[in-house]
């Protein structure tokens, strides 16, 4: 099992920026077994929906919603980012960060807020 700790949200302005962070701990074995990492939101009364994710290859994909405004990446000490620019209204939402197991179980972490007002 890992343990996600999100970081980063708050209130923005339309066109404007956020980053949030996500840091993984658990022992080396679930760290290592991380197939996917990344990021869904969530709206009341909606479903979760998922933004961008990161594969232990590398490859990294995003939701056509926010493809060219938000940018996932990976630092150190097994943390992960995303860069949300040019934000929108309807990025208002929950955001969660989750870790996909090779086994296919999902940790996720207890999500922050992100606001997009004026």
């Amino acid at each position: 099992q890992v343990q996600l700790v999100e970081s980063g949200g708050g209130l923005a302005q339309p066109g404007g920026s956020l980053r949030l962070s996500c840091t993984a701990s658990g022992t080396i074995v679930s760290i290592v077994n991380i197939a996917n990492i990344g990021w869904y939101r969530q709206t009341p009364g909606n479903q979760r929906e998922w933004v961008a994710g990161r594969s232990n290859s590398g490859i990294i994909t995003y939701a056509d919603s926010v493809k060219g405004r938000f940018t996932i990446s990976t630092g150190t000490k097994n943390t992960v980012y995303l860069q949300m620019n040019s934000l929108k209204p309807e990025d208002t939402a929950v955001y969660y960060c989750y870790a996909r197991q090779l086994s296919g179980n999902t940790d996720w972490g207890r999500g922050t807020q992100v606001t997009v007002s004026s």
